[in-house]
Order: C-alpha cells, then sequence, then structure tokens
C-alpha cells in the first residue's frame, strides 16, 4: 500500500467527527502525512419576520463571521493538539455546502484520502438532515473513508 502523504478530516464538532479525526490522526501519524482539518460553515438560513421591515441590529454578514471565527478557534486547538502528538498540521475554515467544499478542498490540496464520519442516522433524520459523508464519497476526488458512528449500548 503506498502512504498517504496528505489526509482531508473534516469536522463538524461532534463526538462522531471526533472519531473520524482520531482515525486522521492515527493514520497521519503511521504514514508521517499531514493532517488537514476541515470545517465548513453553512450558510444560515433566516426567516424574515412579517410585516414592516424591522431592523433586530443582526446582520447575516456578521453572524457568517462570528461562526468562521468560532470555527477558526476551535480548529486551531484542534491543530496544536494533533502537532503536539506529533502530526504536521493545518486547518482551513470555508464557507458554503459542506460536501461540495470538503470534496472542493480535496482536490485543491491534492489530498490522498478524505477521512471522514457517519452520525449513523437513518430514517426521517437521514431524510432532513441528509448525509454530508454519503455525499462526499460521490464527489471526491480521492478515496474516502468513513468512520461509522460508535453504536450506543443500553
Amino acid at each position: 500500500m503506498v502512504p498517504f502523504r496528505k489526509i482531508l478530516a473534516p469536522t463538524d464538532f461532534s463526538e462522531p467527527a471526533n472519531n473520524g479525526l482520531e482515525a486522521a490522526k492515527l493514520l497521519a501519524l503511521r504514514d508521517e502525512a499531514e493532517c488537514i482539518l476541515i470545517h465548513v460553515v453553512a450558510p444560515v438560513r433566516m426567516i424574515p419576520p412579517s410585516g414592516p421591515p424591522a431592523h433586530s441590529g443582526l446582520e447575516m454578514s456578521t453572524v457568517m463571521q462570528e461562526l468562521e471565527e468560532g470555527a477558526r478557534r476551535s480548529l486551531d486547538e484542534m491543530a496544536a493538539e494533533l502537532t503536539s502528538e506529533g502530526v504536521q498540521t493545518r486547518s482551513l475554515v470555508v464557507r458554503g455546502i459542506p460536501a461540495e467544499e470538503i470534496a472542493a478542498a480535496a482536490e485543491e490540496e491534492k489530498a490522498d484520502v478524505i477521512v471522514i464520519a457517519t452520525h449513523g442516522w437513518t430514517g426521517w433524520r437521514r431524510f432532513v438532515f441528509g448525509s454530508v459523508a454519503e455525499k462526499v464519497v460521490r464527489l471526491a476526488p480521492c478515496p474516502v473513508l468513513t468512520i461509522p458512528s460508535p453504536v450506543e449500548k443500553g
């Protein structure tokens, strides 16, 4: 097997995503690869109030900027932790549709593999929220390793 040199590791900061990052870290350590963390800030959809225009003081550009800054801080913390464990790490925060942006970043970065977690949603949740991992598999220019969400024992 040819070693990986660049691993793209998307995160939405969920527990399943943390499992995906752990798998990416182990691959990166094994192959001495660079691990590129990515978070996609999806467009926020707001329903305008009915009636005459009201000024709530909340600008969408400000909301998006705050979401990006928060994501950047979180990714920088994750990157620092991975770096302290011996993994060469970078982080990217982009805006857009998650699956499309992840696939585009993989192509732009010339990633050897994408390591992405699945949430394990079924039924109506999968119908409503869709599966980013499934879409990434279809769009990606490179192999995609999906890490399933752990099964809860109850």
